[in-house]
C-alpha cells in the first residue's frame, strides 16, 4: 500500500502553494498537506478528502480569517491536526462540518468562535429510528454502548449528517455555543476542553447524537450541556465546572446518559430534565449547585445510580409535573432546602439511598406526588425527616429516619405507609398524623425521641401493627378526638409520661400490646373516651390506668405485672411473654371515672422517639454464626470473624472467672471494593458482640466523611463526638474512611476528625466498636495518617471480589427471596455474563448482581406480558431470554 502524496504550503519555495486554500483546491483526494509556520488570513474549505498538518508541530500555524469560518468541511474523511484556528467573531462559526461531511479535529487549538456540525433538518423533532424515547432500559443501554463507537466508518462514508471526531482539542472563547450538533449529525469528543464560553458548552438538536469521553467544560455562562429535540447524548468522565446555568439541561424528547461525571458549582441546577427527556446518571457527583442538584419536570424521567449530591443551595433532588425520579445507592448531603422534594404529580423511588444534613426536610412529598423509599436513611434534617402534605403519599420500607425536629409528619388524607422502618433521635415527635391524615405502620420502631412517639390528631386514621416506641421523652402514643385507630402487637418501653393517652371523646382498639416503665400511668383515658384494650399487659409502672370523668374504656383479658397501683388484674411473676398473647384471662373491665392520670400534662405538644430495644428473644451465638456461614463467598472473612469470636469467648470466660482480660482491640479495618458485603458483615459483627455480652445493643451506625467533618473551625469535633455517641453500645461503621486523610496534604478538617476518633476509641473502648471501611490501597494511607490509628486498628479483614459463580448464587438468592426461579440455561448464561464483566474500579460486585437480577425481572415481565394465560411456572421462571444484552461498559 502506497503512502498518500504530500503537498506543501509556504510563503516561498519552489513547488509549494502560497495559501492553504490554493493547496486543498488543487491536490487530489487523499492527499496530505503540510503547512509551513506562519499566520494565514484565509477561509479554508475542504471539498475533497485531505489531511492538514503543520510542518513544525503544534502552535506554529494559525489560520485567522477576517470574517467567516476559518475551516469549512464539505467532504468525508478529512483531518486537521495540530493547527490553531482563530475566528473573527466569537458569535460566528469557527469550524463548520456540513451535511454528509466528516472531520477529525486532533490536537488543535480553537479560539474566538464555535464549532458547528450540520445534518439534515428534516426529522429534527422526530425520535431516532422512529421509536419514542420512552427510556426503557434497552434504549439507554444502547445509548451507553455508543461510548464504545469510534465513528471511523461514518467519517469515511457518512450516510446521514455531518460527522466530527474531536480529539485532544481545546476551544476557548466562543459565544452562544462552543459546539452545536444539529439535524442528524454526529460527533465524538475524546479528551476535549471547552472554556470561557459566553453561552452553552455543547448543544444538540434534532436527532443529533454526541458521545463524549473525557470532556472538560469550564466557566460557560449558560448550561455546560444542552440536549433538545430527539437528540441523544452519552458522556463519560466529564468535568463540568462552574457553568453559569445548568450542568446538563435535557429537553423535549432527548435522551442523555452520564457516567462517572462531576458537575461542580453550577449556578442553577446540576442536572435538569424537562418535557419528555430521559436522563440516566451512574457514578456521578454533583457538588455545590446554586439551585437544586437534580431536577425533573414535565413528563421527564431522571434516574441516578451510585451518585453523590453535595451541598446544593436548594434541593438535592426535585421532581415536579408528571415526572419520575428514581435514585438507587445515592447520597445527598448538605442541602439548603429539602434534600428530596416531590411535588405536583411526580413520582419518586429511592432505594439504598442516604440523606444527611438538610436545612429543611430530608424528604418532602406535596400536592399529588408519590414517594417510595426502601433501605434508605433519611437523617440530619433541621425540620422533619419526612413530611407528606396536601394530597401526597409516601411508602417507606426498611428505612431509617434519623434526627430532625420531627421524624415523620403526615398531613395528607392519602394513606402513607411505614414498614419495618426505624424513626429515631428526633427532638420532638417521632410520627405525627395531622388532622384527617391516614397512615399504616407495620413493624415500625420509634426510639429516643424528645417528646411523643406517635401523635394522632383529630379525624386522623392510624393502623399500627407490630413494632413499638422506646425511650420517648413524652407519651408513646397520643390519640385525639374522632380518631380511627387500630393498634396491635405494639411494645412501649420507658416513657417520660404515659404509655398510651386516649384524649377526650376519642376511641380506638388496642390488641395484645405491652407497656413497660412509664413515668405517668401507663394508660390515660380522657373524658368520654371509649377505647377497647384486649390482651394488653402493663409492666413495671407505678400505676396502670388513669381515667378522667366519664371515661368508658373496656378491658378484655388485660393484666398488670409488678404495678404498684393496679386497676387491671394483677399477675405475680416476671410476665415476660411477647405481645400477641393475652396477659391474663378474665371478664371485661370498665375503668372507673375520675382517676388521677396525668393526661393534661401529657397532652402538651407531642414529640418523637427513635429506634429502641424491645424485649425480644436474644439472638444466640450459634444462630448468628450460621447466618454468617450462609453468606455467599467471603470464605476468608468468615474464617477471620469465626476466629475472633473464639478469642472473645475466651476473654468473656476469663472475666467471668475473675481473671484479667488480655489486651484485645475489637476495632477493625474492612478493606475491599464496593459491593463485597462489608456493611452486611459489620452489622453481623455487632450482633455477634452483643450475643457475646461485649456490646450492650449491637446496633450499627453508618457514617461517612460528611457526618464527621465540619465546615469551619471548631465544628468537626462536636460532629464526630455526636456520631460516636449515637453508636454507644454498638458499632460505628465509617464508610470510605480514607476520605478523612486526603492524598494531598493540606489544611483539612479530616485530620481533626481522626484525632477525635483516636481519643474516643481509647476513652470508650468498651462501649463502641469502630470499623473503618474502604478500598485496600486507600485504607493503608488512612491507617498511616495518624500514629494512634495503627495501634487501635490492629486487624484488617480483606473482602475479595466475588467470583462469577458467587455472583450467580447472589442472583439466585434475590430470586428465591422474590419468588422467582432460575432455569439451568439462565444459570449458565449468568456465569458467562459475569465472567465477561471487567473487574475494574466500576465493578459493583454484589450490587452488580442485584442490578442484573432487577433487569432480568423487568425483561421477564415484558416477555410474559405477551403470553395469553401464563401459569405460575411462567411467572416465576427467569430464563436465558431475560439476560441483559451485554456486560456493563468498563
Amino acid at each position: 500500500m502506497t503512502n498518500p502524496a504530500v503537498y506543501r504550503v509556504a510563503a516561498r519555495g519552489r513547488g509549494t502553494y502560497r495559501t492553504i486554500s490554493d493547496a486543498v483546491a488543487a491536490v487530489p483526494a487523499g492527499a496530505a498537506v503540510t503547512v509551513a509556520p506562519g499566520e494565514y488570513p484565509e477561509n479554508v474549505r475542504l471539498e475533497r478528502r485531505v489531511v492538514l498538518v503543520p510542518e513544525q508541530g503544534p502552535g506554529t500555524v494559525v489560520i485567522r480569517p477576517s470574517q467567516g469560518p476559518a475551516l469549512s468541511v464539505a467532504a468525508p474523511d478529512c483531518a486537521v491536526r495540530q493547527l490553531t484556528l482563530h475566528g473573527a467573531d466569537p458569535a460566528q462559526a469557527l469550524v463548520r462540518v456540513e451535511d454528509a461531511a466528516g472531520l477529525v479535529l486532533e490536537d488543535c487549538a480553537l479560539t474566538h468562535g464555535r464549532v458547528e456540525v450540520l445534518g439534515r433538518p428534516d426529522g429534527a423533532d422526530q425520535d431516532a429510528g422512529g421509536d419514542a424515547p420512552d427510556a426503557d432500559a434497552g434504549a439507554l443501554d444502547a445509548l451507553r454502548g455508543d461510548l464504545a463507537a469510534d465513528l471511523v466508518e461514518d467519517l469515511r462514508d457518512p450516510t446521514t449528517g455531518g460527522v466530527l471526531v474531536w480529539r485532544r482539542t481545546r476551544l476557548h472563547g466562543a459565544r452562544h455555543a462552543a459546539l452545536h450538533v444539529s439535524g442528524d449529525a454526529r460527533a465524538r469528543i475524546e479528551d476535549g476542553t471547552i472554556d470561557a464560553v459566553d453561552g452553552i458548552g455543547v448543544v444538540l438538536s434534532g436527532t443529533a447524537r454526541v458521545v463524549a469521553d473525557g470532556l472538560r467544560i469550564t466557566a460557560s455562562s449558560g448550561s455546560a450541556l444542552r440536549s433538545r429535540g430527539a437528540s441523544r447524548l452519552a458522556v463519560r468522565d466529564a468535568r463540568l465546572i462552574r457553568p453559569g446555568r445548568n450542568g446538563l439541561l435535557a429537553q423535549d424528547r432527548s435522551q442523555v446518559v452520564l457516567d462517572d461525571c462531576r458537575i461542580e458549582g453550577a449556578a442553577a441546577t446540576g442536572v435538569q430534565a424537562e418535557h419528555e427527556a430521559r436522563v440516566d446518571l451512574t457514578g456521578c457527583r454533583v457538588v455545590a449547585a446554586g439551585g437544586s442538584a437534580l431536577a425533573s419536570g414535565g413528563a421527564a424521567r431522571l434516574t441516578a445510580h451510585d451518585c453523590r449530591v453535595v451541598s446544593p443551595a436548594a434541593n438535592g433532588a426535585l421532581a415536579l409535573g408528571d415526572s419520575a425520579l428514581r435514585m438507587a445507592d445515592c447520597s445527598v448531603s448538605g442541602s439548603g432546602f429539602s434534600a428530596l422534594h416531590l411535588g405536583e404529580r411526580a413520582h419518586g423511588t429511592f432505594t439504598g439511598c442516604r440523606v444527611s444534613g438538610t436545612d429543611e426536610h430530608a424528604l418532602a412529598v406535596v400536592d399529588e406526588a408519590r414517594a417510595h423509599a426502601a433501605d434508605t436513611t433519611l437523617g440530619g434534617a433541621a425540620m422533619c425527616g419526612v413530611q407528606v402534605a396536601m394530597g401526597g403519599a409516601a411508602v417507606l420500607k426498611g428505612c431509617r429516619v434519623d434526627g430532625g425536629d420531627s421524624g415523620v409528619r403526615l398531613l395528607s388524607a392519602e394513606e402513607s405507609e411505614l414498614s419495618e422502618t426505624t424513626v429515631t433521635g428526633q427532638r420532638r415527635t417521632g410520627v405525627e398524623l395531622g388532622p384527617g391524615a391516614r397512615a399504616r405502620l407495620t413493624g415500625t420502631r420509634i426510639a429516643d425521641v424528645g417528646s411523643a412517639g406517635v401523635t394522632v390528631a383529630t379525624g386522623a386514621r392510624l393502623r399500627m401493627d407490630g413494632g413499638g416506641v422506646f425511650r420517648a421523652g413524652g407519651t408513646a402514643l397520643v390519640l385525639w378526638k374522632d380518631t380511627d385507630c387500630q393498634v396491635s402487637g405494639v411494645r412501649i418501653d420507658t416513657t417520660g409520661k404515659n404509655g398510651i393517652l386516649v384524649g377526650e371523646d376519642a376511641g380506638g382498639t388496642f390488641e395484645y400490646c405491652d407497656v413497660r416503665g412509664s413515668t405517668f400511668p401507663a394508660l390515660h383515658i380522657g373524658e368520654r373516651a371509649d377505647p377497647l384494650f384486649r390482651g394488653c399487659r402493663i409492666f413495671d409502672c407505678a400505676q396502670d390506668v388513669g381515667t378522667a370523668e366519664g371515661a368508658a374504656a373496656v378491658f378484655e383479658d388485660c393484666a398488670a405485672h409488678r404495678v404498684e397501683t393496679a386497676v387491671l388484674p394483677s399477675v405475680a411473676g416476671p410476665g415476660a411473654g411477647a405481645p400477641g398473647r393475652p396477659g391474663a384471662a378474665g371478664a371485661p373491665v370498665a375503668a372507673p371515672g375520675g382517676g388521677d392520670g396525668e393526661g393534661g400534662e401529657a397532652s402538651d405538644e407531642a414529640e418523637l422517639a427513635d429506634e429502641g430495644a424491645p424485649e425480644e428473644e436474644p439472638e444466640t451465638l450459634d444462630d448468628l454464626l450460621t447466618e454468617l456461614g450462609e453468606l455467599v463467598g467471603l470464605e476468608r472473612v468468615k474464617s477471620d470473624v469465626g476466629g475472633m469470636v473464639k478469642l472473645m469467648q475466651t476473654v468473656r470466660r476469663r472475666r467471668e472467672a475473675g481473671l484479667p482480660a488480655p489486651p484485645l482491640s475489637r476495632h477493625l479495618v474492612f478493606a475491599g471494593n464496593p459491593g463485597t458485603g462489608k456493611t452486611t458483615v459489620a452489622r453481623l459483627y455487632g450482633r455477634l458482640l452483643k450475643a457475646l455480652g461485649l456490646l450492650a445493643v449491637g446496633h450499627l451506625v453508618e457514617v461517612d466523611r460528611s457526618a464527621l467533618v465540619g465546615e469551619y473551625v471548631g465544628h468537626t469535633g462536636p460532629k464526630t463526638i455526636e456520631a460516636f455517641n449515637r453508636a454507644r453500645g454498638g458499632v460505628l461503621f465509617i464508610d470510605e474512611a480514607y476520605s478523612l486523610a486526603p492524598a494531598v496534604a493540606g489544611n483539612d478538617f479530616g485530620t481533626e476528625a481522626i484525632a477525635t476518633l483516636v481519643k474516643l476509641m481509647e476513652d470508650q473502648r468498651d462501649e463502641v466498636v469502630v470499623i473503618a471501611a474502604g478500598y485496600p490501597d486507600d485504607m493503608d494511607r488512612f491507617i498511616g495518617s495518624n500514629p494512634g490509628l495503627s495501634s487501635r486498628f490492629s486487624r484488617t479483614l480483606l473482602f475479595e471480589d466475588y467470583t462469577s459463580d458467587e455472583l450467580v448464587h447472589i442472583v439466585e438468592h434475590h430470586a428465591e427471596r422474590h419468588a422467582y426461579r432460575l432455569s439451568e440455561d439462565a444459570r449458565r448464561a449468568l456465569s458467562g455474563h459475569f465472567a465477561s464483566i471487567p473487574r475494574n474500579v466500576r465493578f459493583g460486585n454484589g450490587r452488580t448482581a442485584r442490578q442484573v437480577f432487577q433487569e432480568m425481572t423487568e425483561r421477564q415481565a415484558m416477555r410474559v406480558s405477551e403470553l395469553t394465560s401464563p401459569d405460575a411456572d411462567a411467572l416465576m421462571r427467569l430464563s436465558e431470554h431475560d439476560m441483559p444484552d451485554r456486560a456493563p461498559a468498563p
